[in-house]
C-alpha cells in the first residue's frame, strides 16, 4: 500500500523506544585529532555469521579515493558487502571506495557495511586496529555483546506449507488472519523514529484482543542496513533490535510475524513513479540488486531459527507499469537483471528466495505478483524455485484495484490457490467504511485462505486505511468490519 503523505505520517508519529546498539565507537587518546577514525559496528549476529558496518571518517586532507583495512582475529570470512569493494585475503579485510563514494573531503564520513560468516563455536572479536590508506586510524573498540535473539519457541507456531495449506508442527491447517503494523517503512528514512505509534506488550495486545492471529510488520532496506543517509539512533543495530523485539512480542501473543520489505534503494522516475529519491524513501518498482539480497541474507540469519516468522519478500511490485508487455514483466519479477524502464540492477524473486536458503533458512517465504501485488495471473507460469518448498503466493485487494471482484478472484486467485498457499497480505477500501472487505473476507473464508488488513496505525482513513483511531484499538468504521469479523470466527 503506499502511504499517505508525509505531513499526514508527522501528526501521528508517536514517540519510540530504543533498545542498546552494538557499535563501538572511536575512542581517542586526548589531544592532537587523529588522522581517521572508525567506527565499527555488529548490528546483528547468528551462529554462524553476523551483520558489520564501518564508519569512516577522514580528518586529513581531502581524499579522492579511499581504501580501509583490518585484520579479523576469529576466523571471520566476509561474503558479501555494500558501499564498498570488500574483499579478504586470509585475515586482512579490505573495503575500497565505490565509484560514487571515493571522495572524502576533511572531516566528512563515510559509512559501509558487510555480511560474514564466523565458526559456530569461536568468537566474534572486534578487530583492533584500522589503516585508511596505509595510515593507522586510532581506534580502540571494546568487545561487542552477543545480541538477544527473538524466541524461537514462543507459543506462535511454527509453519511450512502442506501441499495448499499452510500448517503448523502437527500438521494443522494455520489461516494468517491479522492487521499490518506499518511505520517501520517510513519512520526511520525520513528521521523521526521506528515505529509509528507504540509497539509495546499493551499496544500488541491490542491487536490479539482483536482475534487477530498474524501481524505483517513492514520494513525498510536502509534502515535495516545501516547505510550513511540514516541516522544511527534508527538505523543498523538500533533498527534490527527494534524489530526483533516487536517480533518477540507478536509471537508472545501466540500470532504469526510476517517481516516484510517494503520501501528499497534504486532511483525509478518512470510510469506511475512514487518519488525521484534514490533513497528507500517510497515504493520501488522492483527491489535492486545492489543491496536487497543482503538484506534479505541478513534477515534470514537472523531470524531462521524461528520459524514462526514467515518472509514476504517485497511489498508491491510494479514491473509492469515500467515494461512494454506483460512478458517482460514477470520475466523481470522473477529473474531480475536489466529490466526494460528500470534504470537499476533489478532482484528478481528468484534471487531474494536463493539468497534467504543460502543462509540454511526453511522459513515461509511470500511473493506477491504484478500490479502492485494485485495481478497472480501468470504466478504460477513464472513461480520461483524453492528447494524448501515452503512459497507462498501473496496478494493485495482494495476496491480502486484492477482485480476486485468475485468473477476475477474466480478466474486468477483460485487457480493459484489450488496449488500454493494463498495469503492477501493486505485487504482495504478507500471508502472508510467496509463494505467492500466484508466482500473479501467472505470470499476468503469460503476458499479457507488468509488475509490481513491495511493498517493498525491512527490515521484519518479517508488518506489511507486505517482500522483504529486509538493504539487500545478502537476501530474506525472501516476497522469495525474487520474486528467484527474476526471475533465471531476465532471466538
Amino acid at each position: 500500500m503506499r502511504h499517505p503523505p508525509r505531513s499526514v505520517l508527522l501528526a501521528v508519529s508517536g514517540a519510540v523506544a530504543l533498545v542498546g546498539t552494538m557499535t563501538i565507537p572511536a575512542v581517542t587518546a586526548r589531544g592532537a585529532t587523529p588522522a581517521c577514525s572508525v567506527e565499527y559496528s555488529v548490528t546483528g549476529q547468528w551462529d554462524t555469521g553476523f551483520q558489520g558496518a564501518v564508519k569512516i571518517t577522514n580528518n586529513t586532507a581531502a581524499l579522492s579515493g579511499w581504501s580501509l583495512s583490518f585484520d579479523f582475529a576469529d576466523g571471520q570470512k566476509v561474503t558479501q558487502g555494500w558501499n564498498a569493494k570488500w574483499s579478504q585475503s586470509g585475515t586482512t579485510v579490505t573495503a575500497a571506495n565505490e565509484s560514487y563514494n571515493g571522495s572524502l573531503a576533511t572531516g566528512a564520513s563515510v559509512g559501509a557495511g558487510f555480511l560474514a560468516s564466523r565458526p559456530a563455536s569461536g568468537s566474534n572479536a572486534v578487530p583492533t586496529s584500522f589503516k585508511l590508506n596505509g595510515t593507522t586510524c586510532n581506534v580502540d573498540p571494546e568487545p561487542s555483546p552477543t545480541p538477544t535473539e527473538p524466541p524461537a519457541t514462543g507459543t506462535a507456531p511454527a509453519l511450512h506449507v502442506s501441499g495448499n495449506k499452510l500448517v503448523d508442527a502437527s500438521g494443522a491447517t494455520r489461516r494468517l488472519l491479522g492487521v499490518n503494523r506499518s511505520g517501520g517503512e517510513f519512520m526511520c528514512v525520513q528521521g523521526y523514529g521506528i515505529w509509528d505509534g507504540p509497539v509495546d506488550d499493551t499496544a500488541v495486545k491490542a491487536i490479539a484482543d482483536w482475534k487477530a492471529n498474524a501481524v505483517r510488520i513492514p520494513l525498510n532496506e536502509e534502515c535495516w542496513l545501516g547505510l550513511s543517509n540514516i541516522k544511527s539512533e534508527y538505523g543498523g543495530a538500533n533498527y534490527i533490535n527494534a524489530v526483533k523485539d516487536l517480533v518477540a512480542r507478536v509471537e508472545a501473543h501466540g500470532m504469526t510475524p510476517i517481516v516484510e520489505l517494503h520501501w528499497t534503494y534504486g532511483q525509478y522516475t518512470g510510469n506511475s513513479a512514487g518519488c525521484s529519491d534514490v533513497h528507500a524513501t517510497c515504493q520501488k518498482p522492483m527491489p535492486d540488486a545492489q543491496y536487497t539480497p543482503s538484506f534479505w541474507s541478513s534477515v534470514a540469519n537472523t531470524f531462521k531459527g524461528d520459524q514462526a516468522v514467515a518472509f514476504d519478500l517485497f511489498n508491491e511490485p510494479y514491473p509492469d507499469r515500467a515494461t512494454s508487455t506483460t512478458t517482460q514483466a514477470w520475466q523481470c519479477w522473477r529473474d531480475g537483471g536489466t529490466c526494460p524502464g528500470i534504470g537499476y540492477q533489478v532482484a528478481g524473486m528468484q534471487d531474494l528466495v536463493d539468497a534467504v536458503r543460502a543462509t540454511g533458512a526453511r522459513n515461509v517465504v511470500l511473493a506477491g505478483g504484478l500490479a502492485y501485488s494485485n495481478d497472480l495471473s501468470q504466478w504460477l507460469t513464472y513461480k520461483p524455485s524453492d528447494p524448501a518448498g515452503n512459497l507462498v503466493a501473496a496478494y493485495h485487494g482494495y476496491n480502486f484495484n484492477t482485480c476486485a471482484s468475485e468473477s476475477c478472484w474466480n478466474s486468477t486467485l483460485a487457480p493459484v490457490a489450488a496449488q500454493v498457499p494463498l495469503v492477501a497480505g493486505e485487504i482495504g477500501e478507500s471508502t472508510c467504511s467496509h463494505g467492500f472487505v466484508d466482500r473479501v473476507m467472505k470470499w476468503f473464508d469460503d476458499h479457507n485462505l488468509s488475509y490481513l488488513g491495511w493498517t493498525w496505525n491512527t490515521w484519518d482513513c479517508s488518506s489511507g486505511p486505517s482500522l483504529i483511531s486509538n493504539y487500545d484499538g478502537t476501530p474506525t468504521s472501516y476497522g469495525i468490519g474487520l474486528r467484527d469479523h474476526l471475533r465471531a470466527i476465532n471466538p
